[in-house]
């Protein structure tokens, strides 16, 4: 195994720094001070906002920090009682979601049978979602069982909502997908 000059220096500058560490720590050195030292100047002249993490159905308490429109810290809500202002690592990775060169940006179509995909906007992927679930609603509606009883529904189309979203916001897509007769209607807090 062959180690390139750069790996040689990263890996020996890095178990140089720990050494060190350890052995301030070792000698009874407390570092706690400089690391709130370090949080307070990261965070200093921001504006604080309030949010909830977006992960799972617990809904942690965050506080985002934010300077000149951009996010620059995200930590939990020591004033929670879900979490106390601790994160979990999905909760901790947060600042991610935002600000990830991976995270796609672009609604990407790809035709049936297509190799390639093609960039749409927004509101032309928004029309063709529609088109499909009233072709597939319409195709699929149940207007009454062999019974004789009124269903006044389909079972081809499913409404899984998010865990974090509010309950308002739950009750509204509830509404909508009761009206367009949609019967299996999920929370992902549940699964």
């Amino acid at each position: 195994m062959s180690v390139t000059r750069r790996e040689f220096l990263r890996v020996s500058t890095g178990a140089g720094t720990a050494t060190a560490l350890g052995g301030l720590v070792g000698l009874g050195a407390n570092l706690g001070p400089a690391r709130a030292r370090a949080q307070e100047l990261r965070i200093r002249d921001t504006t604080t906002v309030p949010s909830i993490c977006p992960f799972c159905s617990v809904g942690c308490a965050t506080l985002i920090h934010v300077k000149d429109g951009e996010i620059v810290n995200i930590e939990g809500d020591p004033r929670s009682p879900h979490n106390a202002g601790t994160l979990c690592p999905k909760g901790a990775a947060i600042y991610q979601l935002h600000y990830n060169p991976n995270r796609p940006t672009k609604v990407l179509h790809r035709e049936p049978g297509a190799r390639e995909w093609e960039e749409w906007d927004l509101e032309r992927a928004m029309d063709r979602v529609a088109e499909l679930f009233g072709e597939t609603r319409d195709d699929t509606f149940i207007e009454m069982l062999p019974d004789g009883k009124r269903a006044m529904c389909t079972t081809s189309v499913f409404a899984l909502g998010g865990a974090t979203l509010d309950n308002e916001f739950n009750h509204i897509a509830q509404k909508l997908m009761r009206g367009m007769g949609v019967v299996p209607i999920e929370n992902q807090a549940r699964i």
